[in-house]
């Protein structure tokens, strides 16, 4: 006596289902992910080419000269090695020569008080002389590119921009996986799925293996 072995085929239900709840996620983490990847995308071709795109930097200087109740501020902090500048400094600083320095740590010694304000895109210093009570600030702007590369590299960007990578990072992983279970559940239809997905790692395992040294 034979025995049929009827063919195993999917839960059309659950196969349904599937796709319902991985379709949602998947455009929701696109839609999510959609700006930031465009521009960590432009600005992967930028970094990979920065010493082909020419930077003009330009510098901003400006001085100013600390009033001396505010200067007497300075004197009274003492031996500190490294701690903010006091309020009424950093107000006066935001007023006078429009710098919002914030709580940064600034670096003190017996002749000055320096401050270093690292951003995108740039660079930029505080220098006071606790003496005489002289202020000059410096900053270098490097361009738009720098600034968008800088965004890329997470560098100088601040705590919630920071949050952000993390979370677009997440979101891409999200989009990702669905995507790969999407293309699992479509294989039945889609012969070329799977050496299309097996050419995309072979080439960038060869140029890994091979091409990186």
């Amino acid at each position: 006596m034979t025995e049929l072995r009827a063919e195993k085929r999917p839960d059309p239900k659950r196969r349904a289902f599937w796709l319902k709840h991985l379709h949602q996620w998947h455009w929701i983490s696109s839609a999510l992910c959609l700006v930031a990847m465009l521009l960590f995308s432009v600005t992967g071709v930028t970094l990979n080419h920065a010493s082909k795109i020419e930077a003009r930097p330009q510098v901003t200087q400006r001085h100013g000269q600390l009033p001396a109740p505010l200067l007497a501020q300075l004197a009274e902090a003492g031996d500190t090695d490294k701690a903010p500048l006091p309020a009424d400094v950093r107000e006066w600083l935001s007023t006078e020569l429009s710098l919002r320095v914030g709580d940064r740590v600034a670096e003190w010694s017996d002749g000055e008080v320096y401050l270093s304000l690292p951003r995108p895109g740039g660079d930029a210093w505080l220098n006071i002389d606790r003496a005489g009570g002289a202020v000059e600030y410096e900053k270098t702007d490097r361009g738009w590119v720098s600034w968008f590369n800088d965004l890329h590299k997470g560098r100088n960007t601040g705590p919630a921009w920071s949050w952000f990578i993390d979370v677009f990072a997440v979101a891409c992983v999200i989009f990702c996986l669905t995507g790969l279970f999407l293309l699992q559940l479509h294989a039945r239809q889609r012969p070329g799925t799977w050496p299309v997905v097996g050419l995309g790692l072979v080439v960038m395992l060869v140029i890994m293996i091979v091409f990186i040294h």
